[in-house]
């Protein structure tokens, strides 16, 4: 598994020095965009087709708090795929391996209008990659 890392920087940090909650979904986007490259379909790539793949939905659980200047890795994995809809999971961890943050995300895709693409049909072989890594949960 690949793992996106991030190093916590001194302004994500609140005045007790530990980063503030907010920054986790910054991060999950971080790593999803990373994720989406290391498959072949980064956002450029669907913005270019006109499609968009806004947030519908955010889970987080905070487990352990962070702070400047650890490094967190982040795993992106497909929970869920049904064609329309994309649930993904995210995991964070610190140097010592110790889960700090579990989070989820779901998302859509829309054309430009602001219509639900089928990637089945529309979109085929993004449809088997995210059926396929879906399917290897």
């Amino acid at each position: 598994m690949e793992y996106y890392q991030h190093k916590v920087q001194y302004y994500e940090t609140d005045t007790m020095k530990i980063v503030h909650h907010s920054n986790y979904i910054r991060w999950m986007e971080e790593a999803r965009v990373a994720f989406l490259e290391s498959i072949g379909w980064g956002y450029d790539r669907l913005e270019k087709d006109g499609v968009v793949s806004p947030v519908t939905a955010v889970e987080c659980k905070y487990k352990v708090s962070t702070r400047f200047p650890e490094v967190i890795r982040i795993a992106v994995t497909v929970e869920e795929f049904k064609g329309v809809k994309l649930k993904l999971r995210y995991e964070m961890l610190n140097a010592d391996d110790v889960v700090v943050f579990e989070g989820r995300s779901e998302h859509c895709f829309l054309d430009e209008k602001g219509n639900i693409v089928s990637l089945k049909r529309t979109y085929p072989e993004l449809y088997e990659v995210f059926a396929s890594l879906a399917a290897a949960q």
